[in-house]
Formats: structure tokens, sequence, C-alpha cells
């Protein structure tokens, strides 16, 4: 039991890494070509999204499978950014959205598959 709820953190700070990764890496970059922000911005924002493929490899499961549960984690990370960093109010369409994503996270994750041991490891 121990095994699966480490496994399952260390899956939920993989995400969090991965997003962290592709929305600032992401934000830097739009800072450099729409805000006329320093080129170094740019290129660190370049390195940061290419950190962003790497952190996804450790997850313990097919790569079909954490990049789908990962573009529902994208879009949660994605509406706190815009409400964290750039002061965007959220509305309700927002909310239900991010909802929605993270229901879908879960199924597509985290709900166990018959013959699969991912998360007893």
């Amino acid at each position: 039991m121990y095994s699966r709820t480490k496994n399952f953190f260390i899956s939920i700070l993989l995400f969090f890494l991965a997003g962290l990764s592709e929305i600032g890496g992401g934000y830097l970059v739009w800072l450099w070509l729409r805000e006329d922000f320093s080129w170094m911005l740019g290129a660190v924002g370049g390195f940061v999204l290419f950190l962003y493929g790497i952190v996804p490899t450790f997850q313990k499961t097919h790569f079909h499978r954490v990049y789908a549960a990962y573009g529902g984690v994208f879009i949660v990370m994605s509406i706190f950014w815009g409400w964290l960093i750039d002061g965007t109010k959220l509305d309700t369409f927002d909310i239900v959205g991010t909802i929605i994503a993270v229901i879908g996270v879960l199924i597509i994750f985290y709900y166990p598959r018959k013959g699969e041991k991912v998360w007893s490891k």
C-alpha cells in the first residue's frame, strides 16, 4: 500500500514539474516574442521547454497515457497560471472545464486496468 501511495505522489510531482516546465518555458518565449523582452529570456524558455520533454519520461506507464493525462494537467495548470501570474479572473466556464479535465486525468491515468500493475511497483 505504501508503494502505491508513494508512486501516486511521485506521478503528481512529475505532472506538476512537466506543467511548470512547459508553461513556464512557453511563458518566457511569449515574453520574448510578444512583450519585447531579451532574446536571452527566449533562450532560457527554450531550454526549459526542452526539460519539459524529459520530465514525462519518468512516469511509470505508457507514452500515450502519460501525454493524454498530461493534457488535462496542462489545462488545469494553464488556468491557474492565468489566475496567479497574469491576474485573470476565472469564470464559471474556467472552473467547470478545469473540473472536467481533472476527471479526465483521473480516469485516463489513475483508473486501474485489468492485468496492469503500474501502481504496485
